[in-house]
């Protein structure tokens, strides 16, 4: 596996620059959204509540701002999750990453995790946002992996995501390389969870990640 080489921007430039902690401050999303600003990281991803003050805080910038949906288990009703995604999309969100129904794609429900992958896919392009599945691949063999990302394709999600960040495993390179082979150019590939230095990160990017998912951003940033 060959180490990309990327300057400081252009690996800015697929960076989520994440805070979707449990706890926190307000100040907390201001510093997000200043450092977000300040190294140019394509977009900020918060917690549906902080979508609106986010979309304020970085207005007049090219910086969008993200949510999750079904986070962090997926485990919500279709119908539940649908509002969830119509509602950050109403706040402003500009990308939305949902969770989808590990158990029900273990259970052989094809239908159900398509269904709901398909109303994401449709509610953000018609709000002209990005759409991205997370699989939880900790969870899952490789080709339940390798099923989900079919059936993101046949939805029209624009990325795969590896993982939450809550699970007990995060992205591997491994994992990123299956989805991409999977999808192959038909959706692109999110890693997220546990990337905490430049060489996860371009480990990530050489796997065939072209947008990564980081609280650690700023220092992956500086050690570039």
């Amino acid at each position: 596996m060959q180490t990309p080489h990327l300057t400081a921007g252009q690996l800015a430039g697929m960076i989520d620059h994440t805070f979707l902690k449990a706890s926190g401050t307000p100040d907390d999303i201001e510093r997000l959204c200043r450092e977000a600003m300040e190294y140019r990281f394509i977009a900020v991803m918060v917690h549906p509540c902080e979508v609106a003050r986010c979309v304020r805080l970085l207005a007049g910038t090219p910086v969008r701002v993200g949510t999750v949906a079904g986070f962090p288990l997926g485990q919500n009703t279709p119908a539940v999750k649908f509002h969830e995604i119509r509602d950050c999309l109403d706040n402003g969100a500009q990308e939305v990453d949902l969770v989808m129904n590990v158990r029900a794609l273990q259970a052989g429900d094809a239908a159900l995790v398509r269904s709901e992958m398909s109303a994401l896919a449709t509610a953000c392009r018609e709000a002209g946002a990005i759409s991205k599945i997370i699989l939880e691949t900790c969870y899952l063999t490789d080709d339940q992996k390798r099923l989900a990302c079919r059936l993101a394709v046949e939805a029209e999600v624009d990325f795969v995501k590896t993982s939450t960040g809550f699970g007990p495993g995060g992205a591997t390179a491994a994992d990123v390389r299956l989805m991409a082979g999977a999808v192959a150019s038909r959706a692109k590939v999110k890693a997220a969870g546990g990337i905490r230095t430049l060489a996860e990160a371009l480990a990530m990017v050489a796997a065939g990640a072209s947008r990564l998912g980081c609280s650690s951003s700023v220092a992956i940033i500086q050690a570039l």
